[in-house]
């Protein structure tokens, strides 16, 4: 569970750091170029994370999956809907859609994607009670 936990914080916040969107002339941008209180947000729920696995807390490194999965959901209708937005001075609804094209998602949402998975498959450790006795022959 401590290695799960850690890595999977670990790729998240790798994931955080790799490019996210491409936007045409700009360039591509990674979550701090996006949103800033989104990236800070993201990053304590990477280390929330962090500190479950350190303390053997598996509701911990779960809430912070689910919290990622989240925040990555909110963020990416962001995107949308900011991109629609940016171009709402055409008046056509075919040339909003064009322009709204033009900005492309990277790979770094499948690297997120992959760290929230392994922090939401974390498991309890089995504990073994006192009175088992295994054989072993």
């Amino acid at each position: 569970m401590r290695l799960q936990g850690i890595i999977g914080s670990v790729i998240m916040a790798v994931g955080g750091m790799c490019p996210l969107m491409r936007i045409p002339i700009i360039g591509s941008w990674n979550y701090f170029d996006i949103d800033q209180r989104l990236a800070i947000a993201f990053y304590v729920l990477v280390i929330i994370g962090l500190i479950g696995a350190f303390a053997n807390k598996a509701g911990l490194i779960k809430l912070a999956g689910w919290g990622g999965i989240v925040l990555v959901l909110i963020t990416l209708a962001g995107i949308y809907f900011k991109a629609h937005d940016s171009f709402s001075f055409l008046h056509f609804k075919k040339l909003i859609n064009i322009g709204a094209g033009m900005v492309k998602l990277k790979w770094g949402w499948y690297v997120i994607a992959a760290g929230t998975f392994i922090l939401i498959t974390v498991r309890k450790p089995k504990v073994a009670l006192a009175n088992d006795v295994v054989e072993v022959k």
